[in-house]
């Protein structure tokens, strides 16, 4: 399931330099989150790093990308080039 930023953004820059796999990028309007990036930190960490850091809370799980565990860690690999995680 790749993450969602919502319109609760505030842009406060804290999640972009969180991301591992540079996932986060500035929008039009709002900071956004390319889905075939995202792992929610699977194979890098335990939580997704910018939710924990989002003092507003406005990333959640896009609600059109559900992935399994196996998926988001497949994806961590074909970004890394790794074959097992760090």
């Amino acid at each position: 399931m790749a993450l969602h930023i919502t319109d609760e953004c505030i842009n406060c820059d804290v999640c972009e330099p969180q991301c591992p796999n540079q996932a986060i990028y500035m929008g039009e309007h709002i900071y956004e989150i390319d889905p075939s990036k995202c792992t929610e930190c699977v194979g890098h960490f335990d939580e997704p790093q910018c939710v924990v850091v989002c003092p507003v809370e406005c990333i959640e799980i896009h609600p059109e990308k559900h992935e399994t565990h196996d998926e988001l860690m497949a994806r961590y690999r074909l970004l890394t080039g790794s074959a097992d995680p760090a």
